[in-house]
């Protein structure tokens, strides 16, 4: 293969192509990591209350067989494991077997399958060194050497420290069972599929540097600050994107757009993020998915919960929340005016008395005013006023961050796609009316009419007015990102790029010829 111009045009589709597939970061969000401070600052973290049963604890037999030093480390790296999510991404749901696997991760630019990551040494890390596995979680490299994508939030796990590496390790290794299953090799369609290209991203923007304490603040602070910003990666869907996909550190944690769902500014700004929350409150809800007058965890957030933060010690869930709480407040601009809190917008409100009587009880006449379907599909629920039922099984509408915040993203993902989580024994499940609904699913229109109806009196006076064309958007993955959008014309572009290159360069050497033979 010739090399001459092709290296220049090589460099400009690395530019143009990678920065596409760093917005799998925001996509998706799982793998392993945490980092902390000298032994002095780091907080321990006893064995999980119970078992995910998707995370797999080996038994006493299988600990005794191991050096006692190996056992220990075993644990420690089962704790890793679950604080990192790993299950979350790489078990398949509903398959019956843990980290193996073939959980189908969509995305805009086309979807990644998550990979085997038991001690299978055919499929998955068997064959894999500590020095190796650590090049993949903190440096997204494969023993192959060829690049991950960013759905396996590396540039967050980068932080993560050598001691947690190595009992993550040990615990793949010797505590989790091998599965000898393949999956589906994650094929992006072009140019997204040029792995290499994420080497320049990766120049850019992985900071490889481990997580360093603040020696002026407490422990557990410094627990929390590694938790938050390495092992639970946050930032992967919290902190929005710049032009490259890249996390905007200016803005962390400020909220970003994640598919149909929108996750929330959770810094301290009392407003906009989660500044008039309390720390017991902020614990419940890591806990639980659900603060009472606050609000509930719904898609991405549900799922971590499920999986992740509800298995974490309090001692852990705490430090997270007093370093939330300490994070530099950022306004959204949306609130720059309000001065109300989105889980303080809204009051109890019902159109039931004035509807009553105003169609016979055997009438097929189709609801279509917001307040009329509310209360057909809502209010057995909710509750004809939206205050939820007395033990917030069905949460109160009003005093709620899904209707208080100043964009209606999460209100129409909730009502798209549903609720579900199983937290703290508590299962959780508000059924989906979109297409794919066991109820009766509803249009474009009838979800933006009880999205305005549950706005107008239960959200802020600033409520933003839901289209049906902001349902079907939702109902498409949410806004598609530049890139994406750009996908069909840069393989066009690229030719383009490539033959002005080629004639710029086949002119400039015509030109050096005629001036040699003229000096000649």
């Amino acid at each position: 293969m010739q090399r001459t111009p092709r290296l220049l045009v090589r460099g400009i589709h690395a530019t143009a192509l990678l920065t596409a597939s760093i917005f799998l970061n925001a996509a998706t969000a799982q793998t392993p990591a945490p980092v902390t401070a000298p032994a002095q600052m780091q907080a321990p973290a006893p064995a999980a209350p119970h078992a995910l049963p998707s995370t797999p604890q080996p038994s006493a037999e299988q600990l005794k067989a191991l050096p006692p030093a190996t056992a220990q480390l075993v644990e420690k790296g089962r704790m890793v494991a679950l604080a990192s999510d790993c299950a979350g991404c790489h078990t398949a749901p509903g398959s019956g077997k843990p980290f193996a696997g073939g959980y189908p991760l969509e995305s805009p630019l086309g979807k990644i399958v998550a990979t085997n990551i038991t001690p299978s040494q055919q499929f998955g890390l068997g064959n894999y060194t500590q020095e190796e596995l650590s090049a993949a979680v903190r440096d997204g490299k494969r023993k192959d050497g060829a690049h991950l994508y960013p759905a396996m939030p590396y540039d967050s796990y980068a932080k993560m420290s050598d001691e947690d590496l190595a009992a993550l390790y040990a615990y793949l290794m010797h505590g989790v069972p091998a599965i000898e299953q393949p999956v589906e090799e994650t094929k992006l369609p072009f140019p997204f599929n040029m792995r290499w290209s994420m080497a320049f991203w990766n120049l850019l923007y992985l900071d490889k540097t481990r997580f360093q304490a603040d020696l002026s603040k407490s422990p557990e602070w410094n627990r929390g600050a590694y938790l938050t910003e390495g092992l639970e990666h946050c930032s992967a869907c919290h902190t929005p994107r710049n032009t490259l996909m890249a996390a905007d550190h200016s803005k962390s944690l400020a909220g970003s757009p994640l598919g149909a769902w929108y996750a929330p500014n959770i810094t301290s700004d009392p407003i906009s993020g989660i500044g008039g929350w309390s720390v017991e409150e902020l614990v419940q809800y890591l806990k639980t998915g659900r603060a009472e007058g606050k609000g509930q965890a719904a898609g991405g957030m549900a799922e971590a919960v499920e999986n992740s933060l509800q298995f974490l010690p309090e001692s852990d869930l705490r430090a997270i929340a007093v370093y939330l709480k300490s994070t530099p407040p950022i306004r959204d601009a949306a609130d720059a005016k309000l001065t109300v809190a989105a889980h303080d917008s809204g009051a109890a409100h019902s159109d039931e008395a004035a509807m009553r009587g105003n169609l016979p009880q055997n009438s097929v006449a189709p609801l279509t005013s917001g307040a009329s379907l509310f209360s057909g599909y809502c209010a057995s629920c909710h509750q004809a006023t939206g205050s939820g039922t007395p033990d917030q099984a069905y949460p109160s509408l009003y005093h709620n961050t899904a209707t208080g915040m100043s964009r209606p993203d999460n209100l129409i993902a909730a009502i798209l796609f549903g609720v579900q989580r199983n937290a703290n024994g508590v299962e959780v499940l508000m059924p989906r009316f979109d297409e794919k609904s066991y109820v009766d699913p509803l249009t474009n229109e009838q979800i933006a009419a009880i999205a305005n109806h549950v706005l107008k009196h239960y959200g802020p006076a600033t409520s933003s007015h839901v289209t049906p064309q902001d349902v079907q958007q939702a109902r498409q993955g949410g806004p598609q990102p530049f890139l994406a959008k750009a996908q069909p014309y840069i393989a066009p572009a690229m030719v383009v790029i490539g033959l002005l290159v080629v004639l710029l360069l086949w002119w400039l050497v015509r030109r050096r010829r005629r001036g040699y033979q003229r000096y000649l």
